[in-house]
């Protein structure tokens, strides 16, 4: 079962260590789970993208509720964080500038406020994860020669790229809505370049990474608005309540 990687990169170091505790096992995993369906990889992929995912839930839920809490405390200080920020418009002066900064980071330590949190442990979880699965199928040739659906999983496929970057795209517009209005603002740019990426790294990969890809940012969507049920905002709340009476 193991043979497949063979022509997987190794090596000594970093690359033997990562071939053998990570892509192997990925390699184990795939081969294993599509016995369970007779044999179809992309199934398989599917299966343990979901368990993945599954497995992220808490940890992603919980970064939910961080940003919904710093989402809160943002609206709080919004007004006087307005001021100040007029002030640094208004003025030339350097001096008065580096008071006024100096002055914006005393409100956030105040409040517990860091508008440039992002949350990257998952993001970081993640990586090796996705490098397991691209090694796992590069170097496979059973998975790399089976089709699943139209496409073969071993060969870049234009139509399911362009699903994969659609599908971050929405995904990253659902999970905006628990970001703070400032930081939202910061992280436009990455509503764009995400899924720039994702398309550009699925036109030369393996058309089962795309699927990877795909199935989780389904996941990832349906995972939001689980949040925004669990988690609502202040504003959410009083909405519902509105509707209720």
């Amino acid at each position: 079962m193991l043979s497949a990687c063979s022509s997987s990169p190794q090596g000594n170091g970093s690359n033997g260590f990562f071939h053998h505790y990570i892509v192997e096992p990925f390699a184990a995993l795939i081969h294993g789970t599509a016995v369970l369906f007779n044999g179809s990889y992309g199934l398989a992929i599917i299966l343990i993208t979901l368990v993945i995912r599954l497995i992220l839930m808490p940890l992603m839920l919980k970064q939910y509720k961080k940003q919904q809490i710093m989402k809160e405390k943002m609206q709080i200080i919004k007004p006087e964080m307005e001021k100040i920020q007029k002030k640094l418009k208004a003025t030339k002066d350097q001096k008065e500038q580096q008071k006024l900064q100096a002055e914006m980071m005393g409100l956030y330590k105040t409040h517990g406020v860091n508008p440039l949190s992002m949350g990257c442990l998952p993001i970081i979880i993640q990586m090796p994860i996705l490098m397991g699965f691209y090694y796992a199928i590069r170097g496979s040739k059973e998975i790399a020669a089976h089709t699943f659906l139209w496409f073969n999983l071993g060969h870049s496929d234009l139509i399911l790229t362009a699903i994969a970057g659609v599908v971050y795209y929405l995904q990253f517009r659902v999970s905006q809505h628990s970001l703070p209005e400032e930081q939202q603002k910061q992280m436009r740019i990455m509503g764009l370049i995400s899924p720039i990426m994702i398309v550009m790294v699925s036109l030369n990969a393996p058309a089962a990474l795309p699927l990877y890809w795909t199935v989780g940012g389904i996941f990832l969507i349906l995972q939001s608005m689980l949040g925004k049920k669990l988690y609502p905002s202040n504003a959410d709340a009083n909405t519902k309540l509105k509707s209720e009476k």
